[in-house]
């Protein structure tokens, strides 16, 4: 792959999209993704019927060929006929249409909210009040084999049993907020589904319940039957309940505005599906890293299947899509209606794995139904449709990918992708950039088609972020597998962030244990035989830019230094360390070309002084030698002192049984520290100056002991503050 260099270039990375999670994080239009990750021209779609509805909330087919959808935020329901002319066929007096179930004699049950009132509506559209449960919703209706009407109302969990006749009672309660799906089996046994939990329940004809399913979701959305009595149910988590509906407003014309505070369409989620995310970074060197980002985002919703013997297993979940419905393609395929990004999916397999069959015109695909020639039919909220899957491919299909973020406005390389491209199939790849993380109007332009697969300059303008688009057409569908866009980050300057001078002679052995222990940052140097004398405590973890030290030791004349360092374009940096005496002006080299942010200075080699160090950080070795940045930061200034004071006793006199001894300690660079006298070499003692203090470079001391001094005599011992140490032997006076 070509890239240009530029004088602001750094290391190139690239953006690498090859996963079905990577590619379902983009906006999809026509085309299907499967679990290989493999993007194709997906199933064609048919616009049988557009409503001026928000929300398309249930769909029931009638016998003649017919489907009818139960709609929002006006009420009614309306009847589209096997040849797509549709018109309405019950106007509500309330807001919402959730529930529709099947009335003798080619009518319809229509259950309602927020007022939870069920009509019947003949054939011809004439209505009269089924039945009122004076509960809030109505949100499921099923009917059984001997003509009763079962009700799910909200929001408290009621579920009510009413004759052809219209008189009813309440049934079952649940221990829930909602009843929000209802089934009957072949047994006429009744299947709940609430929320607040979210389980499944069979109820026998005298309502007692069993438990069939406990999931760990808030809300049981819908329950459908195959042919061989097992129940898929679709599971989603979020508030109890299906969403409210909108505040009674009025209702005579002008175009709503639906929010989720005023109305009931489903809550909005942000999108991406079954695995996680994986971007690919890939440096220069031609060795790939990759991060892989754990997804720990909530699980939206799933689909279980409860077999006839009651045994469950959950065959599909998404941290990202909401499931609203569930059908069977008769193929042995399982399809699921989900939002809020509009996708269809199909399962299929053992066990089942997911393809993305097609993105729909709304944000929201409530409902589904396949007819008795087997063509699948889709609603839609947001806006409010009634689609027809194809069982042939459109004839073309596009991909935006998501907004890929180069962490700051950088030089983009070429773009290249991989796949199938049969006779007659196309891809056209084309890009945008710009410099806010969502597209606007700032943006750059789409670019020309670029041509070559294997890698084309992409012509978008330096910025931060980028977007590419595909476009595929043809028949044989092309097949994309994968997508890698390269870029350049501006080569920023490295920043060295701290320079650390530990105490004098403290050194660090290296973290891995030895016969010999060697010192951290003390490689290739000559220096006399040191024993390591006290080992002192280990020393806490660092940021990752400092080294890892080991175990802290002392050793007498070392120094040592530790920096932290940064780049931002992540750059692997060397170090340059240069020393200067306080109150020269030129630096001299210390060490070159340093790959770890720690030196240990043997200062035996220098005048005793005080000193300063620069640390000079160079990303050098991820840049041309043209190109490469520094970055420095000069220490404070400390002492180097080698050299031990010097003492000078006076002769020591005796009188009465007593000593008086008169002596003085200077030291050319470092304060007098500590005095201490002895007379027997093995127990010391502390002593003071004559002002009371030690802390000057010279101090003057007078001592009276009180006995003569034996035949060893008096051992004085003097420390400054670099630890450097003097001694002196004060003899006995001699007898007058």
């Amino acid at each position: 792959m070509g890239l240009t260099i530029r004088s602001d270039a750094s290391s190139p990375k690239f953006f690498h999209v090859s996963t079905q999670g990577d590619f379902l994080n983009g906006e999809l239009d026509g085309l299907a993704i499967d679990t290989r990750g493999q993007l194709t021209i997906g199933a064609a779609s048919e616009l049988v019927y557009e409503t001026a509805a928000p929300f398309l909330w249930t769909m029931l087919p009638g016998p003649d060929g017919a489907v009818f959808l139960g709609t929002g935020n006006e009420g009614k329901v309306f009847r589209i006929d096997a040849d797509g002319k549709g018109s309405v066929f019950f106007d509500s007096p309330e807001l919402e249409v959730h529930a529709l179930a099947a009335a003798p004699d080619g009518g319809l049950y229509v259950g309602t909210g927020p007022n939870g009132k069920i009509y019947k509506v003949d054939r011809k559209g004439g209505s009269t009040s089924f039945f009122d449960p004076k509960e809030k919703y109505i949100w499921a209706l099923a009917t059984d084999t001997r003509g009763q009407v079962y009700a799910a109302t909200g929001d408290k969990g009621a579920v009510y049993r009413i004759g052809p006749d219209g008189k009813g009672s309440r049934f079952y309660q649940a221990q829930a907020t909602n009843v929000t799906a209802l089934a009957v089996d072949r047994s006429g046994h009744l299947l709940i589904g609430t929320d607040g939990p979210g389980r499944v329940l069979r109820v026998d004809s005298d309502g007692k319940p069993f438990l069939l399913l406990d999931t760990k979701f808030d809300e049981i959305r819908a329950l459908r039957f195959d042919d061989k009595g097992a129940v898929y149910v679709a599971a989603v988590a979020g508030r109890g309940g299906p969403p409210p509906p909108p505040r009674a407003d009025d209702r005579s014309g002008g175009d709503r505005v639906s929010t989720p505070e005023s109305s009931a369409a489903p809550v909005a989620s942000v999108s991406a599906e079954i695995t996680s995310v994986t971007v690919v970074d890939v440096p220069s060197s031609g060795s790939s890293a990759s991060t892989s980002r754990d997804d720990r985002r909530s699980v939206k919703g799933a689909v279980y299947r409860i077999a006839s013997d009651n045994l469950w297993d959950k065959l599909w979940e998404s941290r990202d899509d909401t499931p609203y419905d569930v059908a069977l393609d008769g193929q042995g395929g399982i399809i699921i209606a989900t939002g809020n990004r509009g996708k269809l999916y199909r399962l299929d397999g053992a066990p089942p794995q997911p393809t993305l069959l097609t993105t729909a015109g709304g944000l929201q695909v409530t409902s589904l139904h396949r007819d008795t020639q087997g063509r699948v039919y889709y609603a839609t909220a947001n806006p409010g449709k009634l689609y027809r899957l194809s069982a042939d491919r459109a004839d073309r299909g596009t991909y935006i990918s998501e907004t890929r973020d180069a962490t700051m406005v950088s030089t983009w390389g070429s773009i290249s992708w991989r796949g199938t491209f049969p006779p007659g199939s196309r891809v056209e790849l084309s890009t945008r950039s710009g410099n806010t993380d969502t597209p606007n109007e700032t943006w750059s332009a789409w670019s020309s088609p670029y041509t070559n697969p294997e890698g084309s300059p992409i012509v978008s303008p330096k910025a931060r972020y980028l977007q590419w688009r595909a476009v595929l057409s043809g028949r044989p569908s092309p097949v994309l597998t994968s997508v890698t866009a390269a870029y350049l980050t501006r080569n920023l300057r490295p920043q060295v962030q701290s320079v650390t001078v530990h105490p004098p002679g403290i050194v660090f052995q290296k973290p891995y244990s030895t016969n010999d222990p060697d010192l951290a940052g003390f490689e290739d140097q000559t220096t006399p035989e040191r024993r390591l004398t006290t080992a002192a405590m280990n020393p806490s973890s660092g940021p990752s830019s400092s080294p890892n030290l080991g175990r802290r030791t002392y050793q007498k004349g070392l120094q040592t230094l530790v920096w932290r360092a940064t780049d931002e374009n992540e750059d692997e940096l060397s170090y340059d360390v240069l020393y200067r005496r306080e109150g020269e002006t030129s630096w001299k080299p210390l060490r070159n070309a340093l790959t770890e942010p720690i030196l240990v200075w043997d200062t035996t080699t220098v005048p005793n002084g005080a000193y300063l160090v620069r640390i000079v950080a160079s990303d050098g070795p991820s840049n041309a030698a043209a190109l490469a940045l520094t970055g420095e930061m000069d220490s404070t200034s400390f002492d180097i002192d080698n050299l031990p004071p010097v003492i000078s006793i006076q002769p020591a006199r005796s009188s009465s049984g007593q000593t008086n001894v008169t002596f003085e300690a200077r030291d050319d660079h470092s304060p007098i520290q500590r005095v201490e006298i002895s007379t027997d070499g093995t127990h010391w003692r502390a002593v003071f100056p004559v002002d009371g203090i030690a802390d000057s470079r010279q101090e003057r001391f007078q001592l009276t002991l009180d006995s003569e001094l034996g035949p060893r005599g008096l051992s004085i011992r003097v420390l400054d503050t670099m630890n450097n140490v003097a001694t002196a032997q004060v003899d006995a006076p001699r007898p007058r």
